[in-house]
């Protein structure tokens, strides 16, 4: 008789440890339906998401294109600058002498890199304002050695502060808008006006720009050239109105 108590514990041990083991294979059970639950509604969502960014995908890389045009409404100024290299068809050229005939600008600052000692790009320029109808009176050629964007702005803001001049409109490229503008804005004197105008150009169209080979290298030169500038005029506040 005083040996019953200890069977009657063993077994209320093996029952309870019995429970034990079904309850965890029944909760391991669960956590594996919820585990492949969850897994499985990733995977629809991402489905969904694919499919969506698939089907707006033009208007998606349509507002990426936007993006790095700058066209602001052209205002009467003290000069209209064009930055250096324009394209074949003298695209910036055309629209400045634009700009000068409609009466924005008394003059136009033609800034052009140097590709010899004797020779550069501002008389290229000069020569297609000319050619636009745009007396040689009214031109400024520019020429200097600046390798890029940062480094043109630097020798024209050079200029503009030794002839007094503070209401600027700055032509260059549709692409080439956003980094200008930029760019400019903070290396321009302190108090400058500056007006940013769009020239149309027939390498980069931002509505389809993806669809050939030479809007595609435009968008992805102006990305990266777009995070560099950020970083290296971080430090710089915009010094244009």
């Amino acid at each position: 008789m005083g040996r019953c108590p200890k069977k009657q514990q063993k077994g209320s041990a093996r029952s309870t440890q019995a429970n034990d083991e079904g309850a965890n294979l029944l909760r391991k059970r669960a956590g594996q339906r919820g585990g492949i639950f969850s897994r499985l509604l990733f995977l629809i969502f991402l489905i969904v998401f694919v499919a969506v960014i698939y089907l707006a995908r033009h208007p998606i890389l349509r507002f990426a294109g936007d993006f790095w045009v700058v066209d602001e409404t052209p205002q009467v100024s003290d000069v209209i600058v064009i930055l250096s290299d324009d394209n074949y068809e003298a695209a910036r050229a055309t629209r400045a002498a634009q700009l000068f005939k409609s009466g924005m600008a008394p003059r136009i600052l033609a800034s052009g890199r140097l590709l010899r000692p004797y020779a550069g790009i501002a008389e290229l320029m000069e020569h297609d304002l000319k050619a636009q109808g745009v007396p040689a009176s009214a031109i400024v050629p520019l020429a200097h050695r600046a390798t890029d964007t940062r480094e043109e702005a630097v020798a024209d803001a050079q200029e503009i502060a030794l002839h007094g001049w503070k209401r600027v409109l700055l032509v260059t490229s549709n692409y080439h808008t956003r980094r200008s503008d930029y760019i400019f804005a903070r290396t321009l004197p302190k108090g400058t006006e500056l007006r940013v105008i769009s020239a149309p150009d027939s390498e980069y169209d931002p509505s389809n720009w993806w669809e050939n080979r030479t809007g595609l290298k435009r968008f992805l030169y102006e990305t990266a050239g777009y995070i560099v500038c950020l970083w290296e005029l971080r430090h710089n506040d915009v010094q244009t109105s």
